[in-house]
């Protein structure tokens, strides 16, 4: 992959969830970017149709694929109970709404094998992947294809396994980065982020920095995540070799974003004013606006996706009501600096002056 594959060095990240529409990509596009589909929490139908969707309006665009941890298919009985405890837990959230919560779901793959096999009878441009690592098998069979494949990484150890199995270029995920972490091995300890840390003297150094430790360890394209919010940030990582920027949280809350108003309305409400790492609402660390769910369930289990699946019907039920207190306001810890508005103006500000 040469390393002006992508066309662009605004790329936006692939936010699962309803906020990476194929609207959204398109504007994304229009303004000069590359945006990602995300595959994450949709059927294989769905998927498809997205891509259809995006196909039709002649846009260049990726396509993001979950990859699901063995070790949550089933969750072992130590997890299993802590699972159980938590779902007790939640019975008072659960009240709040008049709303009941499900029984433990615990072997959602995210139709993993269905959306490889629809992404190799239907290949699109660039397939990424979180959460883990596809396999080399896959990858070869992805390339084959005729698709790009990016893995996201978060540490030069992680790098250096991706690199391994044959990907064309690396996602490069600080910790500083809104929504999931793709983290798929053991942080060391020193990057261990504290209980109740925030944006504040955040654990592993600056993006520019993580980017440093992963150019040294392999020779792959690399792309940049984690508080990029505008021109200078995006300068930042570029002049310490990434071939490109990966933003979320600068695009969550403009008007072609498909996040819910709710949460764009949170991003600009001085009411939240710090983020922090947290397993409450999905049972995987995530960066979120600190709000009362978050504070109430700092013990929350190391288990994706049963977690998700079980605070569903909360996250669902407090969106209807408007209560931002318990809905997983995903952010950055830049996101003070998102800005409202169309998608245009976000692009068009990051590449002022190229």
């Amino acid at each position: 992959m040469p390393h002006d594959f992508f066309g662009t060095p605004v790329i936006a990240a692939p936010m699962a969830g309803g906020t990476s529409t194929p609207a959204f990509v398109e504007a994304v596009h229009r303004a000069g970017g590359l945006g990602f589909l995300a595959a994450g929490y949709k059927s294989v139908a769905a998927m498809q149709a997205e891509i259809r969707t995006a196909r039709e309006s002649g846009v260049r665009f990726g396509m993001n694929v979950f990859v699901p941890d063995p070790a949550q298919l089933p969750p072992s009985a130590a997890v299993l109970a802590e699972l159980e405890d938590y779902r007790l837990q939640l019975r008072t959230d659960a009240r709040r709404y008049g709303a009941e919560l499900p029984q433990l779901r615990l072997d959602d793959d995210d139709e993993w094998q269905g959306k490889i096999d629809a992404l190799l009878s239907d290949p699109v441009e660039l397939v990424s992947f979180a959460f883990g690592l596809p396999g080399p098998d896959v990858v070869r069979a992805l390339q084959r294809a005729g698709s790009a494949v990016l893995a996201t990484v978060t540490t030069a150890a992680e790098a250096v396994q991706a690199a391994g199995q044959g990907v064309d270029a690396l996602v490069v995920q600080h910790t500083s980065a809104g929504g999931h972490s793709a983290a798929f091995l053991p942080a060391p300890e020193a990057q261990v982020a504290p209980p109740g840390g925030s944006q504040l003297a955040l654990p592993g150094g600056t993006t520019a920095e993580l980017l440093a430790e992963v150019r040294s360890a392999v020779g792959l394209p690399l792309v940049a995540a984690g508080g990029i919010m505008d021109a200078a940030g995006l300068d930042a990582v570029l002049r310490a070799g990434a071939v490109a920027a990966q933003l979320g949280t600068a695009f969550l809350r403009t008007d072609q974003s498909g996040a819910k108003q709710l949460h764009k309305d949170a991003l600009a409400d001085p009411h939240f004013t710090r983020t922090r790492l947290t397993r409450a609402f999905t049972g995987r660390q995530a960066r979120a606006l600190e709000n009362e769910f978050v504070r109430d369930h700092p013990g929350a289990p190391e288990a994706y996706p049963a977690v998700h699946h079980l605070t569903a019907p909360l996250r669902a039920a407090a969106a209807a009501a408007g209560d931002a207190e318990r809905l997983n306001l995903w952010a950055g810890t830049g996101w003070q600096k998102a800005q409202a508005g169309p998608v245009a103006g976000v692009v068009h500000g990051l590449l002022a002056g190229r």
